[in-house]
């Protein structure tokens, strides 16, 4: 890939709007994401083009909402842009128990259990708030797991820290390539040895089974799993699921329950929810 596009996009006004269309535009293939002061920036492949015809007819049209936007675009340099990305990379904490960090930033900061991570991708650094959710419901767990599917590892971050964690082997999915492979090197750059990531989908999982089934997709996506993932849940296994808003959580309470196991406990962060299931 030479080029990337970049789409800059003003929002009056400004929330809860932004976090929506990053999920909606992460459900179209762009992969990274940065807020401004006004509205959003998002990067994808260089062959996504009338973004504008994109935006009216399949996400404002679905949602009942009032408010304008101003679309750019403009192709940038794939190595130009990771470099940006890179340079505006921030160190992550999840309280005191764990430091997501790039190999540039002072180790002094760290925390907890230390994760580096080298900035590609804004999916799965620890800055959107379902991953830093997750990571916290991990934490706050006081049982070892043996067997951990992390499903859409993006860049393995939950995966790395399933291992730190003690996890005895962990299954780390993603449809992207990128991911795939970003998910390998962090692996690597941790010293972890337990983590294998393959390129796929929830096929991948059949006649596996698992203590804890990480899952942070989007809602639709995490409803056509489910029933997959209980297949292949352990009995006193746990699911936690993630990558919806708030405004979705009993929905989510009443379809995962009617597959057959629990709700325990719900996390919210800036409009975003996490929630833990036992079967």
């Amino acid at each position: 890939m030479n080029s990337t596009l970049l789409i800059s996009i003003e929002l009056n006004p400004k929330e809860p709007w932004n976090e929506i269309l990053k999920a909606e535009l992460a459900d179209l293939g762009f992969d990274a994401f940065e807020d401004t002061e006004n509205g959003i920036k998002a990067y994808g492949s260089e062959e996504k083009t009338n973004l504008d015809s994109v935006l009216k007819d399949t996400i404002l049209a679905d949602k009942e909402i009032d408010f304008t936007y101003k679309l750019k675009e403009e192709l940038i340099p794939f190595q130009n842009w990771n470099a940006k990305w890179e340079a505006d990379f921030e160190a992550v904490f999840v309280d005191d128990k764990l430091s997501i960090l790039a190999p540039f930033h002072d180790k002094s900061l760290a925390k907890g259990i230390v994760i580096e991570i080298q900035p590609q991708m804004s999916f799965g650094t620890g800055h959107h708030q379902t991953t830093w959710m997750m990571s916290k419901a991990m934490l706050e767990e006081t049982e070892i797991f043996g067997d951990v599917l992390d499903m859409g590892t993006g860049t393995g971050v939950l995966a790395i820290l399933a291992e730190k964690i003690g996890a005895e082997s962990i299954l780390a999915i993603d449809i992207e390539d990128w991911s795939v492979e970003n998910t390998k090197e962090n692996a690597q750059r941790n010293n972890c040895k337990k983590i294998i990531a393959l390129h796929g989908d929830v096929d991948l999982i059949q006649g596996k089974v698992f203590d804890l089934i990480l899952a942070n997709i989007n809602k639709n996506i995490l409803k056509s799993h489910l029933a997959h993932y209980i297949e292949t849940l352990k009995v006193g296994g746990k699911l936690y699921l993630s990558g919806f808003f708030e405004s979705d959580v009993q929905e989510m309470i009443d379809f995962t329950e009617n597959l057959g196991i629990k709700h325990q406990k719900t996390f919210t962060k800036e409009t975003w929810a996490q929630l833990c299931f036992i079967n």
